[in-house]
């Protein structure tokens, strides 16, 4: 679909710098020891400290700082944090969706706003933006695991929702309801993904306007480096030429 890459190469700029390693870092520690406070400490008992595994040893996150945060959340040491949503508008007329985890709702809300006001965009109320997106697993395999058709044909038989490829990876995409069933179903064939996650994932994309595209970058960028934000989702679709231009 259109824009899936776009929206990656966005997304993955937080790696470039030992700083945003780092922060990442922190963002994936918080998630797993959210996760392994409200369940059991054990990855095989618990699916979403299981995807927070996964997820962190995709980002090459050592093994230690895992143990670490698992160890926190399973103690009872770690903070009381609380899952919190957020939806605006950006430059463009994108729709952004912002997830966090935080001890502190009223700062949360007050800096996202924040955020989008000095960053030509406007805070929405709840529900504003969520219609425009579907709610579903994503599964990340690198384009080793096989050629498109292995994939889709994977895919159908566990019961996906759809595939893109590209020459860098295979996503695949699920019901939001049946995503562990897909994701054992697709580990048998293909081995455990690079990632699982549970997403949101646009309905129609918006062509953003090379005029729209520095302010827009800012902004995601700006929400991304947020200690309260661990996910941004919007319906950009930015061309290659801008992107590297501006990216």
């Amino acid at each position: 679909m259109a824009g899936h890459s776009k929206f990656k190469n966005i997304m993955h700029r937080k790696g470039r710098a030992d700083a945003a390693r780092s922060k990442l870092f922190s963002k994936l520690s918080r998630e797993i020891t959210v996760a392994a406070k409200s369940g059991m400490p054990d990855p095989a008992m618990n699916p979403r400290l299981r995807l927070a595994v996964t997820n962190a040893r995709a980002e090459s996150m050592p093994k230690d700082n895992i143990e670490r945060a698992i160890k926190k959340g399973a103690g009872g040491d770690g903070e009381n944090y609380e899952e919190v949503r957020y939806e605006g508008f950006g430059p463009g007329g994108v729709n952004i969706i912002v997830e966090g985890l935080t001890d502190n709702r009223n700062r949360a809300a007050s800096n996202i706003r924040s955020i989008f006001s000095k960053n030509g965009g406007n805070l929405g109320a709840s529900g504003s933006v969520t219609f425009q997106f579907d709610r579903l697993g994503e599964l990340t395999y690198p384009a080793s695991v096989g050629s498109e058709d292995k994939v889709m044909e994977a895919a159908i038989e566990a019961g996906a929702q759809d595939v893109e490829s590209d020459e860098e990876s295979h996503v695949v995409y699920t019901a939001f309801e049946g995503f562990a069933e897909v994701a054992a179903a697709l580990e048998a064939v293909l081995g455990e993904a690079k990632s699982s996650k549970i997403v949101w994932r646009p309905k129609n994309y918006v062509n953003v306007d090379a005029e729209s595209v520095p302010t827009l970058l800012k902004l995601i960028d700006a929400l991304d480096d947020d200690d309260d934000v661990q996910n941004v989702y919007g319906d950009y679709d930015i061309s290659d030429e801008d992107m590297e231009k501006f990216g």
